[in-house]
């Protein structure tokens, strides 16, 4: 056998260093990952980075960071502005609070997953952040009711209406109200919520209705009239001076009614009520010896053809010549179509020495007893009575209505109507109720005046369609008229409903065009055998050629 010798030494094995410094990096390694694992979990206190809460990024910070940073941005307070001018809204006064339990439940909902903890702990360690970021929508609440009582309050302080209409005496016009605006509550409440609801968007322009500009009613015109005849030192409603005014705004049916129904006398305005009466009985076109008395009665207020119409209405009502029968007639209609207070019991007086006039017992009326304007007893009417005969004329004219019908039977028809506002419109006075319109505006009228009277009604169609009737009658305690003193103030009242019905074209100062005294008919009656009442005008265009 072999024998090892003492002397001979035993072989050292070597350390394994690769091993060792494997374990030793391997150890290493999860010490590292032990430490960033223990530091990223204590930064999941935090909030995560991803989220945002009310449209506010929270991310990174400790819930009660979170909360008060919403807190703080939802408790700004609203500026509104009202026309430009700013009110603040706090949002404590309308009850508005967040649920933050909620929203902040929905932000912490992230971490409550381990697939989503470790994936952002595998973002952590490789320094990637996350590309989509969870957004937690808005919960919050306040009381409408508080809201809008707010917006009311608002609006009891700073809406305006419009500015009350008022005239000017100086130039007998209609002056408009201020322009009005107001809160439009409605529309403002989403606007003033959705500021509520931003974080950044705080201030919201309150939506503001304009309303137009107060242009005057047809009060106004009836308060001008009254302050300007009273300014003229003519007492409207007095002992020895009386104003009638009746004007209805044929658009609208609106009415200006200034003692209407006290009675006057009628003098020539009756001669309105015999045309009418007339045409009631006439079953064919009206032949050219009867429509020259008509042009004569009613253009020259000639009382000889007035006469002579009655007594053809008299004779087609009982088959002989009798003039009472047609007085009668006369008055009878004007009292179906709603003239009560008008009636005529006598033929006119024609001056002759000896004339018997006669008369028929007049009829029970019932005009204003507070004013005695010393009517003539055979004669009255009053401006309420002559402006409702006109304006059945128009409906006629116009609509087929009106005294057509008022009498239904075929006794009016469109034409005939057409027919007495077109020779009506040939009274060509240049005074009166003419003198307040501008030059070469149609109106069909018809005047009279007698020892204490003025009067004149009709119908005015300005260029804008606005068509109107007007009937003024001043009365004044006199033996002999002054027609320099009431004449004008017929034009006045006159130029007063003018610049309502057109106030784009007003006449802001009296005409001075205007004749001293009536214009004689001989200027404006056809002749004879050029008589047209269909074109009652056009006579002068064969003059002129």
């Amino acid at each position: 056998m072999t024998v090892t010798g003492l002397g001979t030494k035993r072989r050292r094995r070597s350390l394994p260093i690769v091993q060792v410094m494997s374990v030793l990096m391997l150890l290493g390694a999860v010490a590292l990952f032990v430490l960033e694992l223990v530091q990223f979990s204590r930064g999941q206190e935090r909030l995560p980075a991803d989220v945002s809460v009310a449209g506010l990024p929270v991310g990174g910070l400790l819930p009660a960071e979170a909360v008060a940073r919403w807190e703080q941005a939802y408790s700004q307070p609203v500026v509104m502005y009202y026309a430009g001018s700013p009110i603040v809204l706090d949002p404590a006064a309308v009850g508005f609070r967040t649920n933050r339990e909620t929203m902040l439940a929905s932000a912490r909902a992230a971490t409550e997953f381990e697939a989503a903890f470790w994936s952002r702990f595998v973002n952590y360690l490789i320094g990637r952040e996350t590309q989509e970021t969870i957004n937690v929508p808005l919960s919050a609440e306040y009381q409408r009711n508080l809201l809008d009582q707010f917006l009311r309050d608002i609006a009891a302080r700073y809406d305006r209406p419009a500015g009350t209409a008022d005239f000017s005496l100086d130039t007998l016009t209609v002056r408009s109200g201020s322009e009005g605006y107001e809160l439009d509550i409605t529309a403002a409440l989403p606007l003033v919520e959705a500021a509520l609801y931003s974080p950044n968007n705080r201030s919201v322009n309150l939506p503001v209705r304009t309303s137009s500009a107060n242009v005057g009613s047809i009060d106004t015109l009836r308060d001008m009239i009254i302050t300007y005849l009273n300014g003229q030192g003519f007492i409207y409603d007095g002992q020895t001076t009386v104003a009638s005014v009746f004007i209805l705004d044929l658009l609208t049916g609106e009415e200006v009614n200034i003692l209407g129904d006290v009675a006057f006398s009628a003098a020539s305005m009756m001669k309105v009520p015999i045309l009418v009466d007339y045409f009631r009985h006439l079953w064919f076109p009206a032949p050219n010896d009867e429509a020259w008395l008509m042009a004569n009665s009613l253009l020259c207020s000639n009382n000889s053809s007035s006469n002579l119409l009655m007594q053809i209405i008299g004779e087609r009502v009982t088959g002989q010549q009798d003039i009472f029968a047609g007085i009668a007639s006369v008055t009878e209609t004007a009292r179906y179509l709603g003239a009560r207070n008008t009636y005529i019991t006598a033929p006119f007086d024609l001056g002759i020495e000896g004339q018997q006039l006669g008369s028929i017992p007049a009829p029970l009326t019932a005009p204003n007893p507070n004013y005695n304007t010393r009517a003539d007893p055979y004669n009255q009417t009053t401006a309420e009575d002559m402006g409702t005969l006109f304006g059945m004329i128009y409906d006629c004219a116009n609509y087929g209505s009106g005294l057509m019908a008022a009498f239904p039977d075929g006794e009016y028809t469109q034409a005939e109507c057409r027919q007495m506002l077109e020779l009506m419109s040939a009274n060509d006075l240049l005074r009166l109720l003419q003198g307040g319109i501008p030059d070469g505006v149609r109106i069909s009228h018809k005047n009279g005046w007698v020892s204490d009277m003025s009067g004149d009604a009709g119908i005015v169609f300005p260029p804008n369609g606005r068509n109107y009737v007007i009937a003024v009658l001043l009365w004044e305690q006199t033996d002999f008229q002054d027609y320099t003193r009431l004449w004008p103030l017929v034009e006045g009242v006159s130029r007063a409903a003018w610049n309502y019905f057109s106030p784009e074209d007003p006449l802001i100062a009296p005409r001075t065009d205007l004749p001293e005294t009536a214009q004689e008919c001989t200027n404006f009656l056809p002749p004879q055998d050029k008589l047209d009442l269909n074109n009652i005008n056009g006579w002068r265009e064969t003059a002129g050629s």
